[in-house]
């Protein structure tokens, strides 16, 4: 069974709906090949062809690429248009907004086409539309992002000098509008690239070179990512193996060749890549012969790294005397950045409270009507450093639910220290609902403000829990526990521990404020389409 044969099946296994669990898995500059907080759910559209799963592969070497970036290139453009044209309609005069009328017309239109030309000229420096960043991480967000806030930021300095007073409307319309669209295009498309992945298409074929042991590593983590951009059509293994093949679990990757003979299957194949897992035989030197066969093949070479569960954004490569070396940024628990997390925790979850009261109050009458006993509940939770506090929830139990636990101990269906029951006797009928949408967890803003945790985070941890703690577990509780995190969007309760415990340390040691947004987005995509909440 190929990679891409097993994608369909767990597809089609998933029903109509599918929630995509990726995987942090090897480190690249471009990001992490799991894209864990940058991904969009590959749901499948009632209105896709029924045969597009049962089609042969199509779009073979990079023509996909080119036609994807071309069309890119058409939205991005019209988006900046827009957004100008909106501004240039619509502009400041005084202080008080009125339609462009006569005077100032023509040298405010030719300042607003000069705003389109160098926006579209930004996001083609900064290189938004890379082939290496399209449909992985966060990184093409990151790219849109500073191409804008760049470019706004020169014309800025060029009004200041110049005395021009006639842009302010561009600030205050275009540029936040045209940020927030030209964001949701990006993830428009990817959504649907990610979506034709999943059936074989658009993806690069690669052929892996390396030690056995090593190749199967690398294929096994491509093979975790339900929406990978790679498709791996054989081996290039030492010569001397004899095997026909590489199994990896119901997968069977063919073996093409041997190392010296990499170059002539490329062309055969029409492979996109040569990933070269591990050290080679012959050290960097193979790696040298390698990369000059492969010229003028068309075909990257890709070397992956054995270092796992490190984010792009800490790895950076300096180059001494030819030797490329990688740096690779320890994770910091204090500083600036931390300091502006909690900024952000304060003003976020203050607004919460205040535009969510009239919520906040109509559910909490809810559970007063449905059950007896208290509208909140509160455990006990281990935060940073094993800080103890108070945990605010809505509660979705009965009164009892603390006394029948032990009752149901032997029923549990959770994994490791985690106590999990899809079917718990304990909650009660507006519990469910509540449990389902999260909307139990809505209090826990209060917490929030409060300091006790953090918008994002790993998942608050129970003392008991916390006892049980074995090796390294602990690094959990080097950051504030949140009320959402990777293992929100990943599963939830159907996540085993181990698998729990992962999600939680990548983001403890890689966390930046562009994945907490990334995360919060993809936060509201979960709460709408519920997936392992019970």
């Amino acid at each position: 069974m190929s990679a891409v044969d097993e994608r369909r099946r767990r597809y089609r296994s998933r029903g109509s709906r599918l929630t995509r669990r990726t995987q942090p898995v090897l480190a690249s500059s471009a990001g992490p090949l799991g894209q864990p907080w940058a991904t969009a759910d590959a749901g499948r559209s009632q209105n896709a062809p029924a045969t597009l799963a049962d089609t042969e592969l199509v779009d073979s070497g990079k023509s996909w690429a080119k036609r994807y970036r071309r069309w890119l290139r058409i939205t991005d453009a019209a988006i900046v248009a827009i957004a100008v044209a909106a501004a240039y309609a619509f502009h400041f005069e005084e202080g008080e907004p009125v339609l462009s009328r006569g005077g100032a017309g023509g040298s405010y239109l030719a300042v607003s086409i000069a705003f389109v030309v160098a926006w579209v000229l930004a996001l083609e420096v900064h290189r938004t539309r890379e082939e290496t960043v399209l449909g992985i991480g966060s990184e093409e967000y990151k790219r849109v992002l500073d191409a804008t806030l760049g470019v706004f930021g020169g014309i800025a300095i060029i009004v200041i000098v110049a005395g021009i007073d006639v842009v302010r409307s561009h600030f205050a319309l275009a540029l936040p509008a045209g940020a927030l669209l030209l964001l949701v295009n990006r993830w428009q498309w990817r959504s649907w690239l990610n979506r034709q992945r999943l059936f074989g298409h658009y993806l690069s074929k690669v052929i892996v070179v390396g030690e056995p042991s090593d190749v199967e590593y690398v294929i096994r983590q491509f093979g975790k990512v339900s929406g990978a951009a790679y498709e791996v059509v054989g081996a290039a293994l030492p010569a001397g193996y004899t095997e026909s093949h590489v199994q990896i679990s119901a997968q069977r990757v063919p073996v093409l060749c041997d190392v010296d003979s990499v170059a002539e299957k490329v062309a055969e194949t029409g492979a996109n890549a040569v990933v070269v897992a591990g050290r080679l035989q012959g050290g960097t030197r193979s790696i040298r012969q390698l990369g000059w066969a492969l010229e003028g093949t068309r075909a990257g070479l890709v070397l992956a790294s054995s270092l796992t569960d490190v984010a792009g954004p800490r790895i950076h490569w300096r180059p001494v005397e030819g030797l490329p070396l990688m740096h690779v940024e320890l994770p910091r628990f204090t500083g600036g950045k931390h300091t502006l997390k909690r900024l952000v925790d304060i003003v976020a979850s203050a607004a919460a409270l205040l535009i969510l009261s009239p919520l906040l109050g109509a559910l909490a009458w809810i559970i007063v009507r449905d059950s007896k006993g208290p509208v909140f509940f509160r455990q006990e939770r281990v935060g940073r450093n094993g800080k103890r506090f108070k945990m605010v929830k809505f509660r979705s139990m009965v009164t009892t639910a603390e006394q029948d636990l032990a009752a149901l101990r032997d029923l549990n269906e959770g994994a490791g220290l985690l106590f999990k029951l899809k079917n718990d006797p304990r909650i009660t009928t507006c519990g469910r609902w509540l449990r389902k949408y999260s909307l139990d967890e809505l209090p826990q803003f209060w917490n929030v403000l409060r300091g006790d945790m953090s918008l994002v985070g790993p998942r608050p941890q129970l003392p008991c829990e916390v006892e049980g703690y074995e090796g390294d577990v602990s690094r959990r509780l080097l950051i504030k526990p949140g009320i959402t995190g990777l293992w929100q969007i990943n599963g939830r309760s159907n996540l085993g521990w181990d698998e729990s415990v992962r999600w939680d340390l990548y983001y403890v040691e890689n966390w930046s404020l562009t994945g907490d947004i990334m995360i919060l987005w993809r936060t509201f995509r979960v709460i709408l389409h519920p997936v392992g909440a019970y």
